[in-house]
């Protein structure tokens, strides 16, 4: 990525096992361009697969993968796998299927 400004970046559950397990930390920050970055593109940077991501939440409000991460951002990775009601609650449903209305 392109010189810009720092973003904090967190990884839950499933993903942040597997930084752990590399030992890398679940909590990050990084570097985001003025324009912008997918989240997609952050994963890629972290290792993190996309198979595993089920929403990005960015600023306390969940999105898919390609949702814009710009300068500032709050940002956290979430895995398949949260429980039942909350996977609805918080839009997890949505995000995982593609179907988010903010993307």
């Amino acid at each position: 990525m392109s010189a810009g400004k720092v973003v904090p970046v967190r990884m839950f559950g499933v993903l942040g096992a597997m930084r752990v397990e590399r030992g890398l930390p679940t909590t990050v920050e990084m570097q985001v361009a003025e324009c912008g970055t997918t989240g997609a593109a952050i994963a890629d940077e972290l290792e993190l697969p996309h198979e595993y991501i089920e929403g990005v939440f960015c600023n306390h409000k969940v999105y898919g993968l390609h949702h814009v991460i710009h300068p500032g951002d709050r940002v956290a990775f979430v895995p398949y796998g949260t429980p039942g009601p909350h996977r609805f609650t918080l839009g997890l449903y949505d995000a995982g299927r593609g179907t988010c209305k903010d993307e």
